[in-house]
């Protein structure tokens, strides 16, 4: 296949913009109707779900950040899961109404929800859209009946092509998800399924190389997935052919037409500051001239009964160090394509990439094509992007 192309130095509205000003808000809905097998998040199968408490206690926890956090506006709202699309409307709207109470809504926010692509969900996209979501995230994962019963999915293919067609009138802008590196899966059929993919985005797409995860059914039941020369194969016949599609990859496993990136994501690539909400979410708040990190108890009732008790449901917060920080800033910038803007690193930690890494390791990786490192940013390449936390390994 021909060489990507990277993004050149002289496109500096593309590369390494700073972090998004403002505040980003994720609620962490964690009930879903049955456990995947490949699923390592925060999610949890429940007989019944008392809707109006879970909105009680979302609103609840905001109105307590909110008299620490003050003077932010919010440029995006993301509820995920879990399967947010379990959420009554009502729940929705009750959130984002006492988001835009807290603090000032950016005309322009995106506002997203997770969403399973079955019927039943599908028919409340409506209501979702009215309750004020205007980006939806479906999670199809495969294109394929047999694949959907390999990976735990409870919908076909049918209903997840539905859903699509559903969310492309509903919303005015939506986007799905493929996992990839299945087990058995070759090259062909996943050039066949991405070019149907292609078909039915609209101008982003996530794909995941499925990984066997720790304390998942998957990694119970010892499942392998494709070996490390067909994974890497995959890998590079799915840039080629999104690339060539006008949905070049912006982060490692998410694809976009310029202008149509997640802006919610983009916010924890380039380090800006978030407000997680519900049992097991995380934040990253710059306050003042430190930046606060806050996790919030996995267990859902655990993190109910905190919020009830004492007005919200964290279990730890830490102030980063400097060294944290800037270790965490080039670990998640080294995901997006653009890298980390040289300037804007130094004016904020005062240092430069070259004084808080492996410099040998540095200049090796930059001599073996894994990294650029120039006058304006340090970024990854795409060979360098295809195995980054080796060479995250390396460099810090």
């Amino acid at each position: 296949m021909p060489p990507l192309t990277e993004l050149s130095p002289t496109e500096p509205s593309q590369i390494g913009r700073t972090a998004p000003e403002g505040l980003a808000l994720y609620i962490h809905w964690p009930f879903c109707e049955s456990k995947c097998p490949y699923c390592d998040f925060n999610s949890h199968v429940a007989d019944s779900i008392d809707h109006d408490r879970w909105a009680a206690a979302f609103c609840a926890e905001l109105d307590h950040f909110a008299g620490e956090i003050t003077g932010k506006t919010v440029g995006s709202i993301f509820f995920g899961g879990g399967t947010p699309s379990l959420m009554n409307p009502a729940t929705v709207e009750a959130v984002i109404t006492a988001i835009a109470r807290h603090w000032q809504l950016d005309a322009q926010a995106e506002i997203t929800l997770e969403a399973n692509p079955s019927s039943v969900e599908a028919n409340r996209f409506a209501g979702f859209h009215a309750a004020g979501i205007n980006r939806v995230s479906l999670g199809v994962q495969a294109l394929d009946d047999s694949a959907l019963k390999f990976l735990g999915r409870r919908h076909s293919l049918r209903e997840a092509l539905d859903a699509i067609q559903v969310a492309a009138k509903t919303f005015s802008r939506f986007s799905f998800d493929l996992i990839y590196a299945r087990p058995e899966q070759t090259v062909a059929a996943w050039r066949d399924e991405l070019t149907q993919a292609i078909a039915l985005a609209g101008s982003h797409l996530s794909v995941y190389q499925l990984t066997i995860e720790p304390g998942t059914a998957f990694h119970k039941d010892r499942v392998l997935t494709v070996d490390e020369d067909t994974g890497a194969a995959l890998y590079e016949v799915t840039q080629e052919i999104l690339e060539a599609a006008g949905m070049p990859a912006y982060e490692i496993s998410n694809h976009a037409c310029p202008g149509e990136e997640s802006r919610h994501n983009l916010t924890y690539w380039r380090m800006g500051s978030w407000l997680g909400i519900g049992p097991g979410a995380h934040s990253r708040l710059q306050l003042e001239d430190t930046t606060s990190a806050f996790h919030h108890w996995r267990s859902p009732d655990k993190w109910m009964t905190a919020v009830e008790t004492e007005g919200h449901g964290t279990a730890k917060r830490t102030t980063l160090t400097a060294e944290d920080d800037h270790q965490e800033t080039i670990m998640m910038g080294l995901r997006l394509r653009e890298g980390i803007n040289r300037q804007n690193f130094e004016t904020r930690f005062e240092k430069s990439f070259e004084e808080v890494v492996e410099t040998s390791a540095l200049n090796n990786l930059v001599k073996d094509d894994y990294l650029i490192c120039d006058d304006h940013s340090l970024r990854a390449t795409s060979k360098g992007r295809q195995c980054l936390n080796a060479v995250l390994g390396q460099l810090l």
